[in-house]
């Protein structure tokens, strides 16, 4: 074999026996220390290190929250505290496999299930000669109560054998923690559950680890003569650090090179290891320190448990990836496609950090780690980073960023200006904004003003979004004026938004041979005016036109003399009115009307109250109405303090503009940010086809799953936070959180949910969770997928992170999940570690991804395929399944309806 077992000494050192003869020696506070190996240890260290700190013990899982009914997050009825049952000390650290081989020669207690669906607690330990497990007590005899390493084929993790599947047991335990021994010459298995998946994950290393490589003594292993590849960079860091050439340095370079290595860890944690290691190796405590403590502290603050146990399940049972490794890494759990050896170098030359494992083409754990917290790895797709769909279909066909301008005004300050600055508008038009609604008034000298309050110089508004129109996105900008001042000052608007945005303003005359609107591609650039105009029979510079949404939109915000006045009706001038084109305000009659006389190019405003009755009492005929014609929703104006609807109430009733108040933080706002984010962050996301086909049939508030389609699974695995920040309102606190998530689904009501994750007790900045929450998506193109970390033990506050991502963006495998605060800014460092996984509910495997019908070019057909296993007989008989297996998924694409094309006589969807 030409890699021998990792985590040799360098030749020269003492040659370790099985971990459990050699002396312990004590820590800072007096306890027994387990021994670092030599991969996970001193960087300069002679001494034996064969164990690491085990990871802390997983709490049991507290009760999923309820279901959600209207979009907002229910909180649980109790706070339950949770507790540890694992067997490991909290304070110990696998991250090596001598360090799980240490834990196996100490052994713990399992549960051994049997064929009868009983289980029993055994206590097991792996012998010292490394060749035998047994367990006790056992009614058997000695001999038979064991297992010989070397006839063990295989170990399975999860409940990968019928007696683990059995009906009497699969809900006992979670399928974490789990594992299955396969061994002999007739493949017997023997069956356990653990306490906990790092204990499962120290077995399963473990016990890999030895069939492997338990044949070879480690004086036979190729590797046994030279010191571990990551030992000599951590090496040579610290003598880079070493400007002295003494062998120490300072304290605080020490600690800066560690927070330069592991971006987020803080200096506090860094220091008090320092003086841990120090005293444990009777090292005088001082400002400086040794390159074999530099070392070791690195090791024991850098390695995250469940990272290296990924990478040697990963690895052929080494601590390193080579490109074999790697491919199959990214194949088979990542879910790329062309993976190739020239893909898998780049990789690695961009992310190993160690010039050994560049110039061997390997990716050790440091390595590893920093290639799963890159943004190759983060769970947004890449490809919706730019834009990836069809952007020739009408305008109405869209979902369309949209802001209510009048509380944009009123509170620009918040957006780090004064009340008479413009700096909401530029922030909205920044966040890919394409919906800007300016309500203009009255204004001193003949100039108009933006604002029943606010009072900003119309001219200084415009000016803004002629600057910013087009900085987040080329696509058309839809400026919704809700005029309220004379005539006389109408014209200075007029002339202000022909003088400012020149050729940019479309008015083009809609062609009333066409049915319906042109598309975002054809409008590239264009500013379109949404708002009121005059009636052809009009012949005078002036005339009158409706105003009931408007003054229904500004409700409160008007001033006292002006909700004295009749409303129903104002003067529209005629230089005004020219300039609106495809984008003409018409008040609502009913749906039969708008489907016997409106026009493709005319616009209906709803108020949210409005809109809200048609989406419960007329859900088909609203989604119908939307698939001509552009409707906008906007805020009640009992509204006062600027809070926002949820947007999904509209979204799945095909309305294509939800004025949103782009200041006022929330649920409601990530959800607006996280859905524009899939297209580019054009502000422009193309709607599901059943919302756009007109054959098409659908209704908004179904609670069932649609006939015909079958439902995704989300298999959500949350395994680990990073660096995860105490809650902002919770000053009282200490700096540790008791942290659990909550992932929330939204979508139609039939897709909503919340399920949440235990709270793990006094975790500091990196709990692991290892927890699986699974979710059912009948409709995945209007789902969207939120998490929130949040502190079960808060004073004043609970909120620690969130992130929002539509489910069509979500990326299979293990993924870093970017955190972000209240108001939508990246928290430096933080992180979710998590594994994503989406099955069809019907038959299992790879999910058809609907949904992306919508993206550039034909989607080919994907087929189920065999890989060879290089033994001949195996590969005969199953590639006889070939061609079955293409039939079985032409038949099932085929039966399944994406478009789901019912006729409107059917009630199956109601």
């Amino acid at each position: 074999m030409a890699d021998g077992p990792p985590g040799v000494p360098p030749s020269g050192s003492p040659r370790p026996g099985p971990p459990r003869t050699l002396p312990p020696r004590t820590d800072a506070g007096g306890e027994l220390s387990p021994l670092r190996s030599a991969s996970g240890g001193s960087a300069c260290s002679s001494r034996d290190n064969s164990a690491e700190r085990d990871p802390p013990g997983l709490a049991r899982t507290a009760p999923a929250a309820g279901i959600m009914k209207d979009g907002s997050r229910q909180r649980p009825l109790q706070k339950k505290k949770t507790v540890s049952f694992s067997t490991m000390p909290s304070n110990r650290k696998l991250s090596s496999t001598a360090a799980c081989i240490s834990f196996m020669l100490e052994g713990c207690e399992m549960k051994k299930v049997r064929s009868n669906s009983r289980m029993y607690s055994r206590f097991f330990v792996l012998d010292p000669d490394l060749r035998f497990m047994h367990w006790e007590p056992s009614k058997k005899d000695s001999d038979k109560a064991r297992i010989e390493i070397k006839s063990v084929k295989e170990v399975r993790v999860g409940k990968k054998t019928p007696v683990l599947r059995s009906n009497g047991l699969s809900d006992q335990f979670p399928d974490e923690c789990a594992f299955s021994i396969i061994y002999g010459d007739n493949y017997e298995s023997l069956d356990l559950v653990a306490s906990s998946a790092d204990v499962v994950n120290a077995w399963v290393m473990g016990l890999r680890y030895l069939a492997s490589y338990g044949k070879h003594t480690l004086e036979e292993t190729p590797e046994a003569g030279r010191p571990n590849p990551r030992t000599s960079w951590v090496s040579s860091v610290f003598d880079i650090a070493d400007l002295e050439k003494e062998g120490r340095i300072p304290v605080s370079r020490a600690v800066q090179l560690i927070r330069a290595l592991n971006p987020g860890m803080k200096a506090a944690t860094i220091e008090l290891k320092f003086k841990e290691l120090q005293k444990a190796a009777s090292e005088r405590l001082g400002e400086e320190v040794s390159c074999e403590v530099f070392g070791e502290a690195y090791c024991e603050l850098c390695t995250r448990p469940e990272v290296f146990f990924l990478l040697v399940q990963f690895s052929s049972n080494k601590e390193y990836m080579g490109l074999k490794d790697l491919m199959i890494f990214l194949e088979a759990e990542q879910g790329m496609e062309g993976v190739t050896e020239e893909m898998c170098m780049e990789i690695i030359s961009k992310y190993e950090p160690s010039k050994e494992g560049r110039e061997k083409s390997y990716l050790a754990i440091d390595g590893f780690t920093r290639y799963l917290l890159s943004a190759d790895c983060s769970i947004f797709d890449p490809q919706h980073r730019q834009v990836c769909q069809d952007m020739n279909q009408p305008l109405s066909h869209y979902f369309i960023s949209s802001a209510h301008g009048a509380c944009l005004a009123e509170d620009s300050c918040f957006w780090g200006g004064s009340t008479s600055d413009i700096g909401g508008y530029v922030a909205a038009l920044k966040a890919g904004c394409r919906s800007l609604e300016l309500v203009v008034c009255d204004g001193p000298s003949g100039e108009p003003v933006v604002g029943a309050g606010a009072r900003l110089a119309f001219s200084r508004v415009v000016g803004a979004v002629a600057e910013y129109a087009f900085e987040a996105s080329e696509f058309p900008l839809i400026l919704c004026l809700s005029v309220h001042c004379c005539c006389a000052q109408q014209r200075v608007v007029a002339e202000h938004l022909r003088k400012t945005f020149g050729d940019k303003l479309y008015l083009v005359p809609p062609n009333p041979n066409e049915v319906y609107l042109p598309s975002p591609e054809r409008l590239k650039r264009c500013i379109l005016i949404q708002g009121r105009k005059l009636l052809p029979s009009c012949q005078s510079s002036e005339g009158d036109v409706s105003d009931d949404e408007e003054t229904s939109e500004l409700g409160l915000q008007l001033g006292e003399e002006d909700r004295e006045q009749p409303r129903h009706r104002r003067v529209l001038c005629r230089e005004l009115s020219d300039l609106v084109s495809l984008c003409q305000m018409v008040s609502f009659q009913g749906f039969e009307a708008s489907r016997r006389g409106q026009h493709y190019w005319e616009v209906c405003s709803f108020s949210e109250v409005e809109a809200g009755r048609y989406a419960n009492e007329e859900p088909e005929d609203f989604v119908a109405y939307n698939k001509r014609f552009l409707s906008r929703v906007y805020p009640s104006p009992m509204r006062i303090d600027a809070s926002n609807m949820n947007p999904q109430d509209f979204w799945k009733c095909g309305c294509q503009m939800v004025a949103m108040n782009y200041q006022t933080p929330g649920l409601m706002m990530d959800l607006n940010a996280g859905w524009f984010r899939q297209n580019g962050g054009c502000g422009y996301v193309l709607r599901p086809a059943i919302m756009r086909d007109e054959v098409s049939y659908f209704s908004a508030n179904t609670r069932d799953a649609f006939p015909g389609i079958s439902a995704q699974l989300l298999h959500l695995k949350i395994i680990s936070g990073q660096n995860l920040p105490k809650p902002k309102g919770s000053g009282a606190k200490g700096d540790v959180v008791e942290p659990y998530v909550c992932a929330e689904m939204h979508g139609i009501p039939a897709d909503c949910a919340e399920k949440r994750t235990k709270t793990v007790l006094q975790s500091g900045d990196n709990p692991i969770f290892e927890e699986t929450l699974e979710f059912q998506v009948n409709l995945p193109e209007l789902a969207i997928l939120r998490f929130m970390v949040l502190d079960d033990d808060y004073i004043g506050d609970e909120f620690i992170a969130q992130y929002t991502i539509p489910f069509e963006c979500l990326q299979m495998g293990y993924r870093h999940v970017p955190l972000q605060s209240l108001s939508g800014e990246t928290l430096p460092n933080a992180t979710l570690f998590v594994h994503v996984a989406i099955t069809n509910r019907r038959g299992g495997g790879k999910a058809h991804r609907r949904g992306l019908s919508g993206r550039k070019g034909r989607r080919m057909r994907e087929y189920t395929s065999t890989k060879a296993t290089g033994i001949k007989a195996i590969d005969e008989v199953f590639r006889t399944a070939t061609q079955p297996l293409r039939e079985a998924t032409d038949l099932r694409e085929n039966m399944q309806v994406p478009r789901m094309l019912w006729s409107p006589s059917r009630s199956c969807v109601a």
